[in-house]
């Protein structure tokens, strides 16, 4: 997960502001698209939250500060050394707790000292870490988190292998920690215990996420958006604040500019109106040979160089005009976002797709067209009951859609448009370039192998595999759907869901997205099983 090794437990140094140094960085993928373009800037010495649209490019950038990546072309200075949280670690299940700690080469070289090898190299591994092994179980102890150093990541829910990683770049304590969608699949006690990571966190942290309240915890908020990074004092409120006040400005300015292109327009109408009034006014005069034919060129010729000086002063001001037009346009925000309509899957009202086991022995029925949210703590098994659900138990339709939280459903080395096309075998490659549009994959995006999509652009093709399936899914099934999703994005998905004719069964710890989706019904998941609750109220 890091580009390099920091010792583990070493303080991090003092180093001044700012912690990472971007110079006319850019980085092209071999297929030739350039996510970085230009990019220069700079990362303070505390914390940062980077925003930006899906696809912009921010894991990118968090990859080449880490040395994860080289430039194209540029430079990236740090001032220590960095370590890196990637967005997909809970896709490798072959981890275990220690490798998303960072700790398992030491912790293998204790052990296998304590077991009689000493060989200099393990002494070299170990350094002063002796106690490793004992202060991540402390660590991760604290948190609530399971202490089992050789537990499979695959074992964990998608809250704690998050919480487990984050807890082992902090006690790596590199000098600048990048952290990529840290709150992913974190329950809302997971996200306390972020939050209050982040809050106390020693040394420069750069922090990619989507969650407003932990971007409220960083000292500076930095915006990668069409090959610039802009930095805003203050958390992401004051961002907001003074983007907006920023595009008020724009489009003032945008307004005043159409204003002066429409009267200089008018007056170059007018002027090419008495310029024609004096032309044919020269052609009368010739018809009638008032002046003798001296006096006709004469006044012929300076006609001409008047009326070709006036016609020129006219356009010169109308350009100018068409391009302050241009350049306010430019200025003013247009940015997409998710927009796409779901086919009717043909479910009746009250038809019956699913069967869940409820707490008190019961059945616990998903029928259409309901909205239904699944909640309960972080390693509850929510995960799991919806993987053995989509497997076929309690299933009553074949037409299930599912949408997995570790997004492991596309093959890395098929195009995009391959990828989704196995879900819609019988539409045509020119249709799905069109649907995928509305998914903000266009271009030649749809023909990039999916291992070189970020990861909101991996998941945008996971959802658009999803919800373009032909026929319809009658039951969709998301684990997380607002993950990896910009804020503008994640607006549009609630739109097509709401308007989804089908059934939905959700897992989200965003509750602002639950709130806006309209919840019919919530199933709480814990110890003692199933339980079912009228409405999106909390149990």
């Amino acid at each position: 997960m890091s580009a390099h090794q920091p010792t583990f437990g070493d303080p991090p140094h003092a180093f001044p502001s700012p912690s990472v140094v971007l110079r006319d960085l850019t980085f092209s993928w071999p297929d030739g698209a350039t996510p970085i373009d230009h990019v220069s800037g700079t990362f303070g010495a505390g914390r940062t939250g980077l925003v930006g649209l899906n696809g912009v490019g921010k894991s990118t950038l968090l990859r080449l500060v880490a040395g994860l990546l080289r430039p194209t072309s540029g430079a990236v200075v740090v001032h220590g050394v960095a370590d890196y949280l990637p967005q997909r670690l809970t896709l490798d299940t072959h981890l275990t707790t220690a490798d998303l700690l960072g700790i398992r080469e030491v912790v293998d070289a204790v052990r296998a000292i304590a077991d009689g090898d000493v060989r200099p190299a393990l002494f070299d591994v170990v350094g002063d870490a002796w106690d490793a092994e004992d202060r991540a179980r402390a660590e991760l102890a604290a948190l609530g988190l399971p202490d089992d150093l050789d537990r499979p990541v695959g074992t964990l829910s998608g809250g704690e292998a998050v919480l487990t990683a984050v807890t082992g770049v902090r006690l790596r304590r590199a000098d600048v920690a990048l952290l990529d969608e840290p709150t992913n699949n974190l329950d809302g006690a997971g996200r306390e215990r972020l939050h209050e990571l982040v809050r106390t966190w020693r040394g420069a942290v750069v922090v990619v996420s989507h969650d407003r309240d932990l971007l409220e915890l960083v000292d500076e908020t930095a915006e990668l958006r069409a090959g610039a990074l802009e930095t805003f004092g203050g958390p992401y409120s004051a961002y907001e604040g003074q983007r907006d006040a920023q595009q008020e400005a724009a489009r003032r300015t945008l307004r005043d500019a159409e204003a002066l292109l429409r009267r200089e327009k008018a007056e170059r109408i007018k002027a090419a109106e008495r310029i024609a009034h004096s032309e044919r006014r020269g052609r009368t005069d010739v018809a009638e040979a008032r002046y003798v034919k001296a006096a006709i060129n004469d006044r012929r010729n300076s006609a001409e160089k008047s009326q070709a000086a006036r016609r020129a002063q006219a356009n010169a001001k109308e350009d100018l005009a068409r391009a302050a037009v241009e350049a306010a346009e430019r200025a003013v925000r247009d940015d997409d976002r998710i927009a796409v309509d779901l086919p009717d899957p043909g479910v009746a009202p009250g038809r019956r797709l699913a069967v869940l086991p409820g707490a008190d022995g019961r059945e616990i029925v998903v029928q259409g067209p309901e909205r239904v949210a699944l909640t309960g703590p972080n390693g509850a098994g929510k995960t799991t009951l919806l993987e053995r659900l989509v497997a076929g138990e309690g299933l009553l339709t074949d037409r299930v859609g599912y949408l997995p939280q570790r997004l492991d459903l596309l093959d890395d080395s098929a195009t995009v448009l391959d990828a989704v096309r196995a879900g819609a075998p019988g539409v045509a490659p020119g249709v799905l370039r069109g649907r995928l549009a509305r998914f903000l994959v266009r271009g030649d995006a749809v023909d990039r192998p999916v291992a070189t999509l970020s990861g909101g652009e991996r998941f945008r093709v996971t959802l658009a595999r999803l919800l373009l399936a032909d026929p319809p899914a009658q039951l969709l099934v998301l684990d997380e759907p607002t993950n990896n999703l910009d804020l503008a994005s994640a607006d549009g998905l609630v739109e097509a869901l709401a308007a989804y004719r089908g059934a939905l069964l959700v897992v989200s710890h965003d509750r602002a997205f639950l709130d806006r989706l309209g919840v019919d019904v919530t199933l709480t998941l814990d110890a003692a099983g199933l339980h079912r609750h009228a409405g999106s109220g909390r149990p």
